[in-house]
């Protein structure tokens, strides 16, 4: 077990089932990546398309008690919005709570879990699982059915395909979750609550979302609060939206 390690696997089922098989193996903050995931969860009904040696599936383990873990996946889309831009130079725009836009394209998805782990699985940790699209072709989305996906480099980004998946998984491990995750673990989100806000395309849009009961709810997106949840201004008052499928008007091809 090593402090921060970064493990490289040329490929495998899923990221995430690798980390959870091995997650004791890591230290307080570590991950594995890959750039051929044979068998990821697609969402929607989408079924999953791997795009061998184009895209970086990367899942960050954390080996830390976290005082507001639900608010995980808001965190990890920051840290990943943050290295792209140093990487890059792209401004991502996230939509809530945790999928990464680019010109209104989507470019990546993020699926965080928690594990038990240890004797009589009292032990409790936590993964994010990372996928950026880096340079698939158009035709690639089109096969997978998803009209509204793109890559990096079909944005334009200068993608070196030999290099990126190794420099992106080490700096989102060591910068984007490791300096951050002791701030984040002691206080949540509410130290990170500006700067998520402010790549945030769901904003002063107007957007469906599910309510608890069944049914939908419509309003315009005025904030997100403390406790990461999308504050939505409706005809009957202000609603606190933390789960289910989140729609926003006119983000997709439009920006």
């Amino acid at each position: 077990m090593s402090l921060n390690e970064v493990r490289y696997i040329p490929e495998c089922d899923s990221t995430n089932n690798y980390a959870k098989a091995h997650f004791e193996e890591f230290g307080p903050v570590g991950a594995v990546y890959t750039t051929s995931q044979t068998a990821g969860r697609g969402r929607q009904g989408h079924r999953w398309v791997n795009a061998a040696g184009q895209a970086l599936y990367c899942t960050v383990v954390i080996r830390e008690d976290l005082v507001q873990p639900e608010t995980l996946p808001l965190l990890a889309s920051l840290a990943v919005h943050q290295q792209l831009a140093l990487r890059y130079g792209v401004k991502c725009q996230i939509k809530w709570p945790n999928d990464l836009l680019l010109n209104g394209k989507k470019i990546v998805g993020i699926l965080c879990e928690s594990v038990s782990y240890g004797y009589q699985n009292q032990g409790r940790g936590y993964m994010a699982g990372i996928g950026i699209n880096l340079a698939q072709p158009r035709e690639y989305f089109e096969a997978a059915g998803l009209p509204y996906g793109s890559s990096l480099a079909l944005e334009g980004a200068a993608v070196d395909l030999a290099r990126d998946p190794e420099i992106l998984a080490e700096a989102l491990t060591d910068f984007g979750f490791d300096r951050p995750l002791y701030t984040f673990a002691r206080e949540g989100f509410a130290p990170f609550r500006e700067a998520y806000k402010a790549a945030c395309v769901n904003l002063g849009r107007r957007v469906t979302f599910d309510l608890p009961g069944g049914g939908q709810g419509e309003g315009i997106a005025e904030d997100i609060d403390e406790n990461g949840r999308l504050v939505v201004r409706t005809d009957s008052g202000q609603q606190h939206v933390f789960t289910g499928e989140v729609s926003v008007r006119g983000i997709y091809g439009a920006i």
